[in-house]
């Protein structure tokens, strides 16, 4: 037996508005992806906008099938993620803190965005990332014989209209390092979204 289709086109909007409001407000992935266009432009941080995609996609199938039941039956699991998502959000908060001005960066510097695997498995450690599953396929998938299809349609909503989000906030970096015209400018972004992404950890811990 399929989804009831009434039921299931009457999930789409509501599943659009809340794709749409997960991921195009501020948070870890938003953050990192302004001072990643400010700093490396548009098209060099396609792979990271790609990856965020993927992974959250990624992560709500693993959700969908039983993974999040797992932090109910072993809360220290949670909390190891936790630790550990916010010590990498902290080391990638660094980077961006420290990252020299675009024009003053060394032959031998690693002066490259995020990559797409490494924004994919951010997903894994990112708490905003899990609020998006675990309340995404409690919300809008079906019951019974339903819920595959209903659990399908939330994670394709969620990957088309996670891109365009985040694109604007790569965007928005990239219309911000225009704008930046010395070092000092730069370096005070920088450290700006450093901390700003460092904030984020606060999130996680709370």
């Amino acid at each position: 037996m399929t989804a009831p289709m009434p039921e299931l086109l009457a999930l789409i909007g509501p599943m659009i508005l809340f794709a749409f409001s997960m991921t195009a407000t501020p948070g870890p992935n938003n953050m990192m992806l302004t001072a990643s266009g400010a700093n490396y432009g548009f098209v060099r941080t396609l792979p990271h906008m790609l990856g965020i995609s993927m992974g959250v996609m990624v992560l709500m199938g693993a959700v969908a099938l039983g993974l999040g039941a797992l932090f109910e039956q072993w809360p220290p699991l949670q909390q190891g993620l936790k630790v550990a998502g916010s010590a990498y959000l902290l080391w990638l908060a660094y980077k961006i803190a420290t990252a020299p001005p675009p024009n003053q960066r060394g032959p031998g510097e690693d002066a490259r965005p995020l990559t797409f695997w490494q924004a994919a498995a951010f997903q894994f450690a990112n708490p905003k990332a899990w609020v998006m599953a675990i309340s995404g396929i409690a919300s809008f998938t079906l019951s019974g014989d339903a819920f595959l299809v209903s659990a399908l349609a939330i994670i394709l909503v969620m990957g088309l209209i996670s891109l365009p989000s985040i694109s604007l906030w790569a965007g928005f970096g990239v219309a911000l390092g225009r704008l930046m015209k010395t070092p000092r400018h730069w370096r005070v972004f920088n450290a700006v979204m450093g901390l700003l992404t460092a904030a984020c950890v606060l999130m996680i811990l709370s």
